[in-house]
């Protein structure tokens, strides 16, 4: 399934003369390697293997990002939680219970994700390479911590950021409390990613600046329309990852 891109319609700055010093906080999925693509290979398999004889592949995946959002609140992010949304949509929506076999059947679908090489994005390690000479970078994700640091670690990225941060959940308090934390002046430190839910609006009310670069596979629990930067703060959204190395 191709997730619809959305345009925000946010104006894009114009690369100006280098920076001095600034503190740039990475998101990991969707914006330095692959994820959220596995994720709806799964998706499609799984409303493939229920074939429900009343409701179109557009309910079925509906419901199932009601059931991910229920789910997400009460275990957080990951996997095991993804699976559990997965076995709820099937109990809910299939004629006849869930059997030991399409348990099995269910739980395959997301060892495919578990399985799936990191697969950086276009010129991420370069472009991380040249802005780690001028600027501290820190990386900042959220989810399962095991499954987070495990994707860090076969990356190869780790050496390039100070610290790594694995949170539970990126809102406004989360970025306050980080920035504290690493000692970031919020002027000249900057949240990157490519989700308006979790990078850049919780960013931008905590204070920070904020860049968005738009990912075709977003997941899209993560859509949101882009708030308007608060007077004094900076947003600059960008088409490749690449294009960091101008403006930083």
């Amino acid at each position: 399934m191709v997730a619809r891109r959305e345009s925000y319609n946010r104006p894009v700055k114009e690369p100006s003369s280098p920076l001095p010093p600034q503190t740039l906080l990475f998101d990991a999925d969707d914006t330095l390697w692959e994820n959220n693509v596995y994720f709806e290979r799964a998706i499609a398999a799984f409303i493939s293997y229920l074939d429900h004889r009343v409701h179109t592949r557009e309910e079925v995946r509906e419901h199932l990002n009601l059931c991910e959002h229920a789910t997400i609140a009460k275990y957080g992010y990951g996997l095991a939680s993804f699976r559990r949304s997965l076995i709820a949509c099937f109990e809910q929506l299939s004629d006849e219970p869930i059997t030991p076999e399409k348990h099995a059947r269910i739980v395959a679908f997301t060892e495919s994700i578990a399985s799936s090489e990191i697969e950086l994005l276009p010129a991420v390690e370069p472009t991380l390479r040249t802005l780690a000479q001028r600027h501290r970078l820190l990386m900042v994700t959220k989810g399962n911590h095991e499954e987070q640091h495990d994707k860090v670690e076969r990356s190869g990225l780790k050496d390039l950021f100070s610290a790594i941060e694995v949170l539970s959940e990126k809102n406004a308090a989360a970025y306050r409390e980080l920035a504290t934390r690493h000692s970031c002046d919020p002027a000249n430190t900057w949240m990157i990613g490519n989700s308006p839910r979790s990078d850049v609006n919780p960013a931008l009310a905590a204070g920070l600046n904020a860049v968005f670069i738009p990912h075709d596979f977003t997941w899209v629990l993560e859509h949101e329309t882009v708030d308007t930067p608060p007077a004094g703060q900076q947003f600059i959204e960008l088409s490749t990852f690449a294009d960091l190395a101008q403006h930083f």
